[in-house]
């Protein structure tokens, strides 16, 4: 069961690590962060040293046989240790938190000291990469270690099931509600593998034995560990969703303005300081869209407003008339009229046409309160814009304009 499980479990571990370690770099002043990440990398330590293959390797280079013993529950209890922490700056004043890390730090190490020891005292002859705990049960030294290790076990995800489901209640963020609440879960179902293993020692004393519930010990500790790596990633991982998507819809929003701002930028490259950098280099380097989106909607608007002493009342009348004929109100009408308008005054700048009394633009009265708003409403704009279509003359001099600009930095 133990070769089964475990795997998964490392590869759970593993993967948290990958996910937070990234973000250190940016955010190693975030206590919580680290404590994280360094949970997730010592839980992904103990899994792997104590998968069989890698156990034995590991007690040949070294020499004792089931030093693994002490390594991987070292880990584990540093991971508990670390996973109080992470929940003592979730939900502590800093000072506090940093106080009680301290403790813990404190605590843990007296543990593995013990544990050490102990091991030290005990005399294992052979490797036993599956059933260690049943084997040495008998023995006094090994029955103290287990107590102290167990012991430290059972108090540490009692009070982790605790701790989360009381801040679970109190979450105002869901997934993080929902996280607290799979931790939970996940530490109250390990409690059957800490007592699985105190009962051995127990019955070897009083006369029972568990032998038969080995595997599902081993079940237990990796299925509760397994939620509660789950639960503690949920939150990173919907954060991370989020950053993707708010990263996905720059990058398209700037692709939808492209060919009205390509348009107006034709017309008059003034409205661009500086040329942008081709797109798709940008997205396979995976940045971010958001200034080049910022910096597109301003050059959008001034766009417009060189654009305003070309705006004809006869076209937006009809534009207005044939738009409402297509069933379009309100923000949706406004957008298309106002794209209709750019069209017609881009075929009359390119004619060299003003008007005498040029009109509002459709979006002139629009409560665009927030730049999101205004972003939204220009990929309306773009949704109905077509450029109009260019005479040889006027291509000659779009050209021309083009390779004026090109020349810029």
């Amino acid at each position: 069961m133990k070769d089964i499980l475990h795997p998964l479990c490392l590869a759970i571990a593993g993967t948290g690590f990958l996910v937070l370690v990234r973000d250190l770099g940016r955010s190693r002043r975030d206590p919580a962060l680290v404590a994280l990440a360094f949970t997730y990398g010592f839980s992904a330590l103990s899994y792997a040293v104590s998968l069989t293959w890698v156990w034995v390797r590991v007690d040949g280079v070294l020499g004792v046989p089931n030093i693994v013993v002490p390594i991987a529950q070292g880990c584990v209890i540093v991971v508990f240790a670390l996973q109080a922490t992470v929940l003592a700056h979730w939900s502590k004043p800093p000072a506090e938190a940093r106080r009680r890390s301290r403790h813990l730090l404190v605590a843990a190490a007296v543990v593995i000291a013990a544990m050490a020891l102990l091991f030290a005292l005990l005399t294992p002859a052979t490797t036993r990469p599956t059933d260690f705990s049943l084997y040495y049960a008998h023995d006094p030294v090994f029955q103290a270690y287990v107590l102290l290790y167990f012991g430290t076990y059972t108090v540490a995800e009692v009070y982790l099931a605790r701790s989360c489901w009381k801040y679970a209640r109190t979450a105002s963020n869901r997934s993080i509600a929902f996280s607290l609440r799979l931790v939970t879960v996940g530490a109250v179902i390990t409690l059957g593998y800490s007592g699985i293993r105190i009962g051995a020692v127990v019955g070897a004393e009083v006369g029972f034995g568990v032998d038969h519930l080995n595997g599902f010990a081993w079940a237990c500790g990796d299925i509760g560990a397994t939620l509660t790596q789950i639960g503690y990633l949920i939150p990173t991982v919907a954060r991370r969703a989020a950053s993707g998507r708010d990263w996905a819809a720059a990058h398209l929003a700037l692709r939808r303005l492209g060919p009205l701002w390509f348009a107006l930028d034709r017309a008059d490259p003034g409205i661009t300081l500086r040329r942008p950098a081709r797109q798709l280099p940008d997205v396979l380097r995976g940045r971010s869209a958001h200034f080049p989106l910022l910096r597109r909607r301003v050059e959008i608007r001034q766009g417009q407003k060189l654009m305003r002493r070309y705006l004809d009342p006869v076209a937006r009348e009809r534009a207005e008339a044939a738009r409402r004929a297509e069933g379009l109100t309100g923000a949706e009408l406004a957008a298309a009229v106002t794209a209709d308008q750019l069209r017609a005054a881009l075929a009359r700048h390119t004619a060299d046409e003003p008007v005498d009394a040029p009109a509002e633009y459709a979006d002139a009265d629009l409560s665009l309160a927030t730049t999101d708003d205004e972003l939204v409403h220009l990929q309306r704009v773009a949704s109905y814009f077509t450029p109009p279509v260019p005479t040889p003359e006027s291509r000659d001099a779009s050209d021309s304009l083009g390779a004026t600009s090109g020349a810029r930095s």
